[in-house]
């Protein structure tokens, strides 16, 4: 008699074929009970504490983006899923801070990560990691997370990948792992850039789609040049309806800019797209907070404000996170995500008032006893913290 997982299974998109490979999968594979004595080394080999990544190789994808491809200094990196993050940490002038970069590489090698790094206007850590990153240089990150990938029991088998700029990063990895494995999917990327020249991972996304009959690719230039071929404006409504048809077949994964996403969101609302078919990757932070909805329109954006933390005062700028001015001052806070999900890097709000933008994954009981993600607050008065 099968269980009420298996029932439960069984009545999703995709369930019996999951059901299946597991089946195969444990009528052929190692049986893993024999080692439930060793959980402890198990996990944390799947979910390491910190791993310790060198620099490999550095290729340039364009002239405002590289490839960084990072081995393990002990020889062993964790599994990820394709479109999952490592959350690099970095020390610039006395400043230690991180960033979390989607692995673009394909889960199915497991001898390296690579992260691919794009210039973005201001970037303190992506000029960093531009200009002066050199082979043989070590870093500590997070092991793999983050829950932007593909889910067999709820997601369609058909997707499109609706990316901008270096929102293209994790769909790399996804695209590298259906192409390789043979897996029965069908894809549709439709890639956003200014111009041909800084679309990241173009020519070799063009000749998979050449070469694989499931993977098809579509690069969207808002800025073509006047010999440009491919298809040129935005990823609205009708460029999406043009290039996949019925939009109910498909499951929908966003990443890029904010700007970029919030836009094609309103596309898939347009289309009638249900909710549950659209999976939006959190980007960090938008450079232009202040012109986020909802912002006080007292406010600029340059305003500096108090943060005191116990017997210590800090400044703070308005348009820079509560983490950021921490890390500015030595005051080191658990972080991952940087993107208001992961909840790693919470505090208590003793006092004031903080700006915090759309996408903020609190828990009703963060809430409720005044928490918030230091990553995502923003300071709009002077304020008082608990670590």
């Amino acid at each position: 008699m099968p269980s009420l997982k298996d029932t439960i299974i069984s009545s999703m998109v995709n369930g019996p074929d999951v059901l299946l490979d597991r089946m195969v999968g444990t009528r052929n594979g190692r049986d893993y009970a024999a080692d439930r004595f060793q959980t402890r080394d198990i996990i944390n080999k799947i979910h390491p504490q910190r791993l310790y990544l060198k620099v490999l190789e550095i290729t340039n994808e364009t002239n405002i983006a590289k490839t960084i491809r990072l081995i393990s200094t002990n020889g062993y990196l964790p599994v990820f899923q394709a479109g999952q993050y490592i959350n690099i940490f970095i020390e610039i002038d006395g400043i230690r801070t991180s960033r979390p970069y989607s692995i673009s590489s394909s889960p199915k090698q497991r001898a390296y990560y690579e992260i691919t790094v794009a210039k973005i206007p201001a970037g303190f850590i992506s000029d960093y990691f531009l200009d002066k990153v050199k082979i043989g240089d070590v870093f500590k990150a997070n092991g793999p997370a983050g829950t932007f990938h593909y889910n067999p029991i709820f997601h369609k088998r058909k997707s499109v990948f609706l990316a901008g700029g270096s929102g293209i990063t994790p769909f790399m990895s996804m695209t590298k792992e259906i192409v390789e494995s043979g897996a029965d999917r069908e894809i549709h990327l439709i890639y956003g850039s200014r111009s041909e020249d800084i679309a990241i991972f173009n020519d070799e996304l063009t000749k998979l789609g050449k070469t694989h009959s499931n993977f098809n690719y579509h690069l969207v230039l808002s800025e073509p040049n006047k010999d440009c071929k491919c298809k040129t404006g935005f990823i609205d409504d009708k460029c999406i309806k043009e290039l996949i048809g019925n939009v109910n077949d498909y499951t929908f994964y966003l990443c890029g800019p904010q700007i970029m996403t919030d836009f094609c969101m309103k596309a898939l609302q347009l289309l009638n797209t249900p909710h549950n078919h659209i999976r939006r990757e959190v980007f960090g932070s938008r450079q232009d907070i202040q012109n986020e909805e909802g912002w006080p329109k007292e406010l600029i954006g340059n305003e500096t404000f108090k943060i005191t933390i116990g017997d210590k005062v800090i400044n703070a700028k308005a348009n820079e996170s509560i983490l950021t001015s921490l890390e500015r001052e030595n005051i080191r806070i658990n972080v991952c995500c940087r993107s208001g999900e992961c909840s790693l890097c919470r505090i208590k709000l003793i006092s004031g008032k903080v700006f915090m933008p759309r996408g903020v994954a609190l828990r009703l009981t963060d809430t409720k006893f005044g928490y918030i993600h230091s990553c995502k607050a923003y300071p709009i008065s002077n304020v008082e913290i608990r670590l």
